[in-house]
């Protein structure tokens, strides 16, 4: 007998509670996996139900739906010759709870084979798969990344094919952290990893980024792509099992712990993944894996989610209020990126694409070819203007919106405001001002505000009736623009035009943003942006002095974007309070800041994260591409009241600086009085010293 074996691993657009379309997806996976030859395929973790289905998890339709879907995959592919035998049921043992909350999923992974016999019970629990020629292992999603994965005791124990279905996410810079975790996993131990993984969006604020892959002996030899259109994609691989056998024979130290390991129980199967008369059948070689940059992620991955988002949801394109500012700027140019995709994907045959096109634009004879020309069909672009904008925005959004290919409008919300403030004014007897005016700083926030907000009413006025006055059917899904630093920060008004049904660039912070816009002029010639670029952020909702800014962002903020990210990294990722974020501060800004300083930043940050922390309770569905978002919804559960004193956290820093700064008095003592007895005199001190 042969030892070459030809397995198959998929990445599936699955989506929840879509039972019809995931299982039209499975089928045609198999049948791919199958018409390439491939004696076993592996599929992404929960695709029959869909990865995102929540609390619907609990509801027994859930279930009840998932064993129709898998009689009728049994009932089809048997009718159809591609037959599937359903050999052992593995739960799940290790649950993503710290971010997925998966004690609600249904921790069932069925392994199937591409054969089938009349049966009446399966194997359930935690157990492998013998056939005739090698050994088959199962993990599933998390398990790969737990500090004790199944795969190092299966491994020993003689598994030669470790198989992952995966639900995982994508993350800025995550990817390579997936595939050193696959590679390493046979690396040590030598083996076959297969991983399978969802795409798309699922309905949530999720993209599963695919990046099926398989891996040998510690090398990547089938690479799937990160990010595409494509609903299915099939990786298939012929691999040598003596390559695992020889690799493993010269690692004394592996076959000695295996001699000491407790045995896997094995269900036997009468089938083989090789076969006789592969003995000339050319096998997989190794691959350098080709990473994608933090620009070209955000370029894709935001763009692929928002196309399922605009098809899935029957919409007819997109709205955005567009200011000139980085933000807004970079959300269009992600649309603009999607509209690229989609042209490529319909060059590239994807029926399943095209038909989609078809149905945004209303048109069964449509056939999107030029980005430009796609945009301005399903985008439309708002500049909406006030007393306090400049003439410098105004005229960088509409230059972006002419190289995009935008439908835009411009239009000025002054009246509006002095309606609504008129109003105000009418009840109580009272007319707020601007501080530059003489009013108080109370005045001043409620009179941006009803700014921003007015903004936000017609920006869903006109998604919902552009179209109808251009003679076109549907609505636009109206799209937000704030960064996850402005939304850790609450730098945003409750309720304003960050209010929306989507943000593709909520999970994105403004650092990553400004390198974005930069690629985005370099591979689009998107020449626009350069100017937006170099313009200080500003949302423009004070009175302008002589013509020119009188507000920017980070000085409204007290904080630069800089800070921010690292303000939201220590928070979220390293888990710190006030006062441990201040100790690891006066370290890292050691040289630029006084312990005094760090305290002061600490403290500003602090206060004003707690005093608008109510604010992420509403935030926009947003695209999750940072550890650090503070989107309520999964990432970051915390309390929206706080005590924004911290009294008890501040007392402990003020203690810290003060002792450090006696320490600090004491070194400069002793340093001055050692200068004595090296023969010069010191400087005075002074009284205050």
């Amino acid at each position: 007998m042969g030892t070459a074996a030809t397995v198959a691993t998929c990445a599936l657009n699955q989506w929840a509670l879509d039972f019809d379309g995931n299982l039209e997806r499975i089928f045609k996976s198999i049948k791919i996996a199958k018409s390439k030859g491939a004696r076993y395929r592996l599929g992404p973790e929960l695709e029959i139900c869909g990865y995102g289905c929540s609390d619907h998890y609990y509801e027994s339709d859930t279930l009840l739906h998932s064993f129709q879907v898998l009689a009728k995959l049994l009932e089809v592919t048997v009718y159809r010759k591609l037959t599937v035998k359903i050999l052992l049921i593995r739960p799940k043992i290790t649950l993503a709870n710290a971010k997925y909350y998966e004690n609600s999923i249904l921790p069932l992974h069925v392994c199937q084979n591409i054969f089938v016999f009349c049966q009446e019970t399966v194997p359930f629990g935690d157990a492998v798969l013998a056939t005739k020629d090698t050994c088959l292992g199962a993990e599933i999603c998390e398990e790969l990344w737990a500090p004790n994965s199944p795969h190092i005791e299966m491994g020993l124990d003689g598994v030669e094919i470790f198989t992952n279905s995966s639900g995982s996410h994508h993350v800025l810079r995550k990817a390579h952290t997936r595939v050193d975790l696959v590679n390493s996993a046979t690396a040590k131990n030598g083996g076959i990893y297969i991983l399978a993984n969802q795409k798309g969006c699922d309905g949530d604020r999720l993209y599963y980024d695919g990046c099926a892959m398989i891996s040998v002996n510690g090398d990547t030899v089938a690479q799937g792509s990160q990010f595409s259109l494509n609903d299915v994609e099939v990786l298939v691989a012929t691999l040598d099992l003596e390559d695992v056998r020889s690799y493993r024979a010269e690692i004394s130290s592996r076959n000695l712990a295996a001699s000491k390991v407790c045995p896997y129980p094995r269900v036997k199967v009468d089938f083989a993944l090789s076969c006789s008369d592969d003995v000339a059948v050319p096998t997989c070689m190794p691959i350098q894996w080709r990473h994608h940059s933090p620009e070209e992620e955000i370029c894709l991955g935001p763009a692929c989610w928002l196309w399922d988002y605009l098809r899935r949801s029957k919409q007819a394109g997109f709205l955005l209020p567009l200011s000139g500012g980085i933000d807004s700027s970079a959300t269009a140019c992600i649309v603009y990126s999607m509209c690229h995709q989609v042209c490529l994907a319909v060059k590239n045959g994807n029926a399943e694409v095209l038909a989609d096109a078809r149905k945004i634009v209303n048109d069964e004879t449509y056939v999107p070819e030029d980005p430009r020309e796609f945009c301005r069909r399903i985008f439309t672009t708002c500049y909406m203007a006030s007393e306090n904008s400049s003439q410098d925005t105004c005229n960088r959004a509409k230059l972006l919106a002419e190289q995009i290919g935008s439908y835009h409008i411009n239009l000025n919300i002054d009246v509006a405001v002095k309606a609504v403030v008129g109003i105000f004014s009418l009840v109580t007897g009272r007319s707020p001002c601007f501080s530059v005016y003489g009013g108080s700083s109370r005045e001043n926030l409620a009179l941006q505000n009803v700014q921003a907000r007015i903004r936000m009413v017609l920006a869903y006025l006109f998604a919902q009736l552009t179209l109808w006055t251009r003679g076109m059917p549907g609505g636009l899904l109206v799209l937000g623009s704030s960064n996850v630093d402005e939304s850790l920060r609450g730098y945003l008004t409750k309720y304003d035009c960050s209010s929306a049904d989507i943000n593709p660039i909520g999970g994105i912070s403004k650092t990553d943003l400004k390198n974005f816009i930069q690629y985005c002029i370099e591979n689009f010639q998107l020449t626009s942006l350069r100017s937006i670029m170099s313009a200080p952020p500003t949302a423009e909702l004070e009175p302008l002095v002589d013509g020119q800014l009188s507000q920017t962002d980070e000085a409204d903020m007290g904080m630069t974007y800089a800070e921010l990210s690292i303000y939201g990294k220590l928070r979220k990722i390293a888990k710190a309070g006030p006062y441990s974020m201040f100790c690891k501060l006066i370290s890292i800004w050691k040289e630029i800041c006084t312990p005094r300083e760090v305290a002061s930043k600490v403290k500003h940050f602090f206060r004003m994260y707690s005093i608008n922390r109510h604010k992420m309770t509403t935030l926009t569905p947003a695209y999750h591409a940072e550890n650090y978002s503070p989107d309520d919804n999964r990432f970051d559960l915390r309390p929206f009241l706080y005590n924004t004193t911290w009294s008890w956290q501040f007392r402990c820093i003020d203690k810290q600086v003060n002792t450090l700064l006696v320490s600090e008095e004491q070194c400069l003592f002793h340093k001055d009085v050692q200068g004595l007895f090296n023969g010069y005199s010191p400087p005075r001190f002074s009284a205050e010293f």
